[in-house]
């Protein structure tokens, strides 16, 4: 890391001393992006170091970050200046990152958001790329005049420092994800899911929000294993936990408990609306058909669904759950407990059918 620094500082004194004849003018300049450079390398998150790029690029050459797009194995991060028109370079994203609206992660943005947005056409935009061995990155950028070599040189100069802070951030996020996501199935493993659930309850208690969980595991899953193999077996859990990803909310957290059995957490979700998102995710499982070596896998799914309660602890709403399911297997698995009870308002009978009771 010292020595990438080091090279950069020395790249920024031999840049400024053939672009300034003033020294005055050539130490104002180095120092400001020797400063700018050194904070990037001091962030702790990405989002940090986009903003630092942002206020970089500002203060020596007078831009506005446009947009800067970090293309990564867990998704795309956005980062987006409020003031231009998001649909039009969301268009321009998805294009060139050959993605799809919904893998679009913006992140918290740097300028105020109530600037007013500006027109601007898209034939002046510009983008400048970052392609390293974590991460493939865009800086989109919008000028407000002609770009100059020196333009030029200073982002590129500033990219490098932003590379090497980004490249040691996603080093550094890709081994904190490896502790807490189950490697199988891409859901939280079960220590993480506790840490979750302990800040979900303070957060629920705090405010007064319903929380809720269900807990669900797959029926008969070890004839799965028996017929199909553990391939087949972990072909199974992958499908049906991506499934099941794919059909909660953003907020909506889902875990790996051990085995074939899972638990999510559902914030400022009250019990009846749980157990309607169970009993369609019980649906869909049911209804799937995984293809493996030839044959089709079927397999459905018991959950066992619980809300947090007045002075209630983890292990109480994690008992409640277990419970649940536990009933939910009694019953005849591929349910859901409590079960959702329709209650009918029956029909009024006409005139002529109302029972008569004689007098007397």
């Amino acid at each position: 890391m010292k020595q990438t620094l080091q090279k950069i500082t020395d790249n920024l004194s031999d840049f400024f001393s053939v672009v300034f004849s003033s020294a005055a003018n050539q130490a104002s300049a180095h120092n400001k992006l020797t400063r700018h450079i050194v904070a990037l390398n001091k962030k702790n998150s990405s989002k940090d170091i986009i903003n630092e790029v942002a206020v970089c690029l500002k203060d020596i050459l007078g831009y506005r970050l446009f947009a800067f797009v970090v293309k990564k194995e867990s998704g795309v991060d956005v980062w987006l200046d409020p003031r231009m028109y998001k649909k039009s370079l969301e268009d321009i994203i998805l294009e060139d990152f050959q993605i799809r609206q919904e893998d679009l992660n913006y992140l918290n943005q740097y300028f105020e958001p109530d600037e007013l947005q500006e027109e601007f056409s898209m034939k002046n935009l510009v983008y400048y790329e970052l392609n390293e061995e974590n991460c493939y990155s865009r800086l989109y950028m919008l000028p407000r005049k002609s770009i100059t070599c020196f333009h030029d040189e200073v982002v590129n100069l500033i990219l490098q420092g932003c590379a090497t802070a980004l490249s040691k951030q996603i080093q550094m996020e890709n081994l904190k994800d490896a502790a807490v996501i189950d490697p199988l199935t891409g859901c939280y493993n079960r220590r993480e899911f506790e840490n979750q659930i302990k800040r979900h309850i303070a957060t629920a208690a705090r405010h007064g929000h319903h929380l809720s969980l269900f807990m669900f595991d797959l029926d008969f899953f070890k004839q799965i294993n028996d017929t199909h193999g553990h391939l087949g077996g972990d072909l199974v859990l992958r499908e049906i936990s991506l499934l099941v990803k794919d059909n909660m909310r953003t907020g909506d957290v889902l875990a790996r408990y051990g085995g074939e059995e899972f638990i999510a957490i559902l914030p400022e979700t009250d019990k009846n609306k749980a157990m309607e998102l169970a009993d369609r995710l019980r649906s869909k499982i049911a209804a799937m058909r995984i293809p493996h070596n030839k044959e089709v896998i079927r397999v459905t799914a018991s959950f066992g669904v619980a809300e947090l309660t007045p002075n209630a602890d983890m292990n109480k709403i994690i008992q409640d759950a277990d419970t649940m399911l536990y009933k939910a297997k009694v019953n005849g698995r591929n349910t859901v407990m409590p079960g959702l009870i329709k209650i009918c308002t029956p029909k009024p009978l006409k005139e002529d059918k109302k029972i008569r009771f004689p007098l007397g």
